[in-house]
């Protein structure tokens, strides 16, 4: 697994220092995410040079930079664990509590009428309260990224990093709720048990098959949307990168032959959403019998990977197995999303070079594009679920935001977001 590893060195500042030190990553076969110059001082300069760096990566790389005579290696970055450091996510109120009189109105004694007022009629508490503006972002840690298993509290700067993206994309308020259990039907207890604090309930990161069973078992029992992120907002972005692909190729989606590599929940949510979209024939392949058994229960068809490539016009692959695609397995005009992160199945430049007409991962393709668009439009519609008419809208109003020959817009931009959450607001009828 690629991790970031965030380099300090200094070099001379005179011409061609930095390309020596550049030159030496280079011949590790490494490629560099940011190279930032951080001080200049007295004739040096000090840089920060981010690389991804998997566990197998040659370290002696530090050594032979430190041997320049123009550089030296000073260390590594705490850079990312600095900006973990307290946590990523903060309560704040929303109104200056300055006085008594606001002390009184917004706690006791004045609090008690709201509190009538919300007995009275339920739908107030949308109105009076942060209800209809939080989400809870649940996770068991038993599907972490692509480390796997590794637990709720280990999981816990992902759900702090979706709650992030929530406040600052979309002004929702996303609470990280961790619960130490696997089975299914007491984590739809425990959650069921809590949802009255929340507007939506996001569950994050549960493993396959439980998580199917967990999420039909909440739509079951709450009058409110919950969606499982790895399953549709995963399909949302797929489906939608697939619009521009099929657009910009000439090709007709529903038409064509789709493989899907990885049958878990982001594959199988993608399979289902592609099919409520139209799409006739889909090819899967899993090393789990059952979920194969699955996939055949929709109504694809349970191949091999090597017939899966031979077949297929469109791969989407979400196995989280680095390399699993031979660069030789691509066929010419090929449209390919290898969406495992940090590693994709095959990396895109290699499959373009093989003759594939679009090919993309999970760092471009990814579904911090869908679901706080989602989210705010389904909290801003009062939307008791979410639909397969949401998740379509959401995807429709992606297509449509990239700009030239991208097949997904930057998730940074906000109007991205904004538009995803009008469409979605109209689908539900909001």
């Amino acid at each position: 697994m690629k991790i970031p590893e965030i380099l300090i060195i200094e070099t001379m500042h005179q011409p061609g220092s930095l390309a020596k030190v550049l030159q030496v990553i280079a011949d590790a076969g490494l490629a560099i995410e940011g190279l930032t110059a951080l001080r200049r001082d007295q004739g040096r300069t000090l840089w920060e040079i981010t690389l991804e760096m998997d566990e197998e990566a040659d370290r002696s790389l530090y050594e032979r930079i430190g041997a320049l005579p123009v550089a030296r290696f000073v260390g590594k970055s705490d850079r990312v664990f600095n900006r973990h450091r307290g946590g990523k996510i903060r309560t704040v109120a929303t109104l200056p509590i300055n006085t008594r009189e606001v002390l009184r109105d917004v706690y006791t004694p004045g609090v008690a009428r709201v509190c009538l007022a919300i007995q009275k009629d339920p739908e107030a508490a949308y109105e009076l309260t942060g209800l209809g503006n939080t989400v809870a972002v649940v996770t068991n840690g038993t599907a972490v990224l692509g480390l796997g298993n590794i637990g709720a509290l280990a999981g816990l700067p992902v759900m702090e990093g979706k709650a992030a993206l929530f406040a600052d994309l979309v002004g929702i308020s996303g609470v990280p709720i961790l619960i130490n259990d696997t089975e299914p039907q007491r984590i739809v207890s425990i959650i069921t048990g809590i949802a009255d604090s929340f507007g939506a309930i996001q569950l994050e990161d549960f493993a396959a098959p439980e998580c199917f069973e967990i999420e039909q078992g909440l739509q079951a029992r709450l009058q409110k949307p919950v969606m499982h992120d790895d399953q549709h907002g995963t399909a949302v972005v797929a489906l939608a990168a697939l619009l521009n692909a099929a657009r910009y190729s000439g090709v007709d989606l529903k038409a064509s032959i789709i493989g899907q590599i990885g049958l878990g929940a982001a594959g199988t949510g993608i399979v289902r959403l592609l099919q409520a979209h139209g799409v006739r024939h889909v090819l899967g392949t899993d090393r789990n019998a059952q979920a194969v058994a699955r996939l055949e229960a929709m109504g694809g068809e349970g191949v091999t990977l090597e017939a899966l490539m031979q077949r297929a016009d469109i791969v989407i692959a979400t196995t989280g197995v680095k390399g699993l695609i031979k660069p030789q397995w691509v066929r010419k005009g090929q449209v390919i999303l290898a969406l495992s992160n940090p590693d994709a199945e095959i990396e895109p430049l290699v499959a373009r070079a093989q003759g594939a007409a679009f090919a993309a991962d999970g760092k471009g393709i990814n579904n911090v594009l869908a679901f706080p668009g989602l989210f705010r439009g389904a909290l801003d519609a009062r939307a008791r679920r979410f639909t397969d008419a949401m998740l379509m809208a959401a995807a429709d109003a992606i297509a449509g935001l990239a700009q030239g020959d991208e097949l997904v817009p930057d998730p940074l931009e906000k109007h991205v977001h904004e538009k995803v959450a009008a469409a979605v607001r109209a689908a539900a009828g909001g």
